[in-house]
């Protein structure tokens, strides 16, 4: 037995990260502390905590820590354990994809010039992270079609040359036409503007065509203009503001009463090479300090291309410690700055207007598609909250339903729930929707503030005529008749969504959007309760003898399987051999031998 009184008084004075569990043992909360036994005390002691906190204390059953050296250590196995467990109560971010880089090898003969996503310490040349492969893939084209590089990928000597040499796109290095100094030459100005130094590169350039002029070799003249007017043209579309700083990030926030929005700039040679943003639901009585902090910890945990300078609204009360972990990891100097005026600041509000505008508009969507399933159905109030049912068994056997979750036009996964029926033998699909719907509405009449919520605005059933009036049939049993609506989800031939309908067997046409929409819930639904079953199904077909013997529990049935290893061998022991066993007592060993 855990008693967290008792167990708060062992805390050590020492730094460390901190695990809070629930009942079922699963990692809730992630924390570090500086000094263990301070931190971890506050959680349990009567202060103005948030709404937040107060969940989730309530749902702490017992806690585990993990003593370390210095708080850099403590940081690092936050941010690990982080990612490993996945805390509900944490800052979580979802996207793990990893950025494109330009790879350069310049420590080959000849270099050639890639988009890659994996970085290697290979002595080779990154540049980015770009925003997206499209962006990686347009400058790349940009550098093959202005400047003479090869493009095979696997380079060797050749008979003779490509078509790439005849159209003036590479210099043949294969054939000998180059030597090693000439075509490092133009690499080196190649990474010149990949690094975003265009001054540099331009005034190379011009004393090029200056050159090429006098010595009357006007053709190559005219290439080495049209090649300083492209990159003039490529260098100002990537021009943001007039930030002087070479390479940073800019991170933005906006949130409103439902979700968070982080945007982040990538700053990189004076100019904005790409931006990312992500969602933060259930955040809304976290400090906007502490959402920051928890989404740089692990945004950068596995980012090996850092910047120099991470800009942000607020001074955060892990800057010293975030900045010496970043430092370590990048080898050099990593600051986080948050600057108070002039074109910085002025950076972080863009930021932060973005982060804005991109929730706005992704509300928008949703609420426009919310609007238009209240037109189409016909509904008195907008579906901000939408349910839906679907029951799964094999012949009447492993009956099963599931439910599924939509919260202002966003599935819900975390609000998924599962059921077993138990007042339904035998295949009568109708009424076990009917249990299962009527089961799910008392949740919320007895308790509103419970697991359930409040009740739905809208319930579709993943079925026709039959499914809808079982579920209206939960409803009038519960006193909520015509207060909540009622609509079915049918499936073509194919068993893919075709359209909504109502209980007069009416079909609604809808926009492809709002179809995306309905099919993403009906799979989700489905998906729920088909797992469910196979769970339910496998759980019963291993099932042991023992699990059908009253009196012979977990423990009990573990400690006879413990001593004789199989059910076969308990069948086969004595009465006196089975008693021996702990917890079994002499009547108890009775009735295993007689029921086995």
């Amino acid at each position: 037995m855990f008693y967290i009184e008792e167990e708060l008084k062992k805390l050590p004075k020492s730094p460390g990260v901190y695990l809070m569990k629930d009942k079922n043992d699963t990692v809730i909360y992630v924390g570090k502390a500086v000094i263990l036994k301070n931190r971890v005390k506050q959680y349990f002691r009567k202060n103005n905590k948030t709404a937040r906190i107060e969940k989730m204390v309530s749902l702490i059953d017992h806690f585990e820590y993990i003593v370390v050296s210095s708080e850099d250590e403590a940081l690092i196995l936050e941010c690990n354990l982080i990612k490993k467990y996945r805390p509900r109560f944490n800052v979580l971010l979802k996207d793990d994809k990893t950025y494109p880089y330009i790879r350069v090898d310049v420590k080959a003969d000849y270099p050639s010039i890639f988009m890659t996503r994996k970085l290697q310490r290979d002595g080779a040349k990154y540049f980015g992270p770009y925003a997206n492969s499209a962006s990686a893939k347009e400058m790349i084209a940009f550098i093959k079609e202005r400047f003479q590089v090869r493009q095979c990928k696997k380079f060797k000597n050749q008979d003779r040359a490509c078509l790439n040499y005849h159209i003036k796109k590479c210099l043949a290095p294969c054939m000998g036409y180059v030597t090693k100094e000439e075509y490092h030459k133009q690499i080196d100005q190649i990474m010149l503007l990949l690094d975003g130094k265009i001054d540099a590169i331009m005034k190379e350039l011009e004393q090029e065509m200056k050159k090429a002029s006098d010595n009357q070799e006007y053709e190559k003249a005219a290439e080495i203009r049209d090649r300083m007017q492209a990159i003039e043209r490529v260098s100002e579309k990537q021009k943001v503001s007039n930030v002087s700083e070479r390479n940073i990030d800019v991170i933005g926030l906006y949130q409103n009463e439902m979700t968070v929005c982080i945007e982040i700039f990538f700053v990189r040679g004076s100019k904005m090479i790409g931006r990312e943003h992500y969602f933060f639901d259930d955040l809304k009585d976290m400090e906007e300090e502490e959402m920051l902090a928890g989404f740089i910890k692990q945004y950068y945990l596995e980012k090996q291309d850092l910047p120099n300078k991470i800009m942000l609204r607020y001074l955060l009360e892990e800057k010293e410690t975030i900045e010496k972990w970043l430092s370590d990891k990048a080898g050099r100097k990593v600051e986080l700055k948050s600057p108070q005026k002039g074109e910085k600041l002025k950076f972080v509000e863009m930021a932060e207007m973005n982060s804005r505008i991109t929730l706005e508009n992704k509300l928008k969507d949703k609420s426009d598609l919310l609007m238009e399933l209240k037109e189409v159905l016909g509904l008195e109030e907008l579906p901000l909250k939408i349910e839906s049912f679907d029951i799964s068994n094999i012949a009447g056997n492993f009956i099963v339903a599931g439910m599924c979750v939509a919260q202002n036009g966003v599935i819900k996964k975390n609000l998924s729930r599962r059921f077993k029926i138990k007042t339904v033998f035998g295949q009568d699909d109708p009424k076990c929707m009917e249990e299962v719907v009527s089961r799910r509405l008392k949740h919320s009449l007895d308790k509103p503030d419970g697991g359930f919520g409040k009740l739905p605005d809208l319930i579709l059933a993943d079925g026709g005529i039959t499914q809808i009036r079982a579920i209206q049939s939960a409803l009038r049993e519960n006193g909520l008749a015509s207060k909540i609506p009622v609509f079915g989800m049918i499936k073509d031939d194919k068993h893919a969504t075709r359209a909504l309908i109502n209980e007069q067997r009416k079909e609604f046409e809808i926009s492809e959007k709002l179809f995306h929409f309905i099919t993403n819930l009906q799979d989700e639904v489905h998906k729920t309760a088909i797992e469910y079953h196979r769970k339910v199904r496998d759980k019963e077909m291993t099932k042991s003898k023992l699990d059908t013997i009253s009196g012979i529990g977990d423990k009990k049935r573990a400690e006879l399987l413990k001593k004789f290893g199989s059910v076969k061998k308990i069948k086969e022991a004595s009465v006196e051999e089975i008693a021996e066993v702990k917890g079994i007592n002499l009547r108890l060993a009775e009735k295993i031998k007689k029921e086995l």
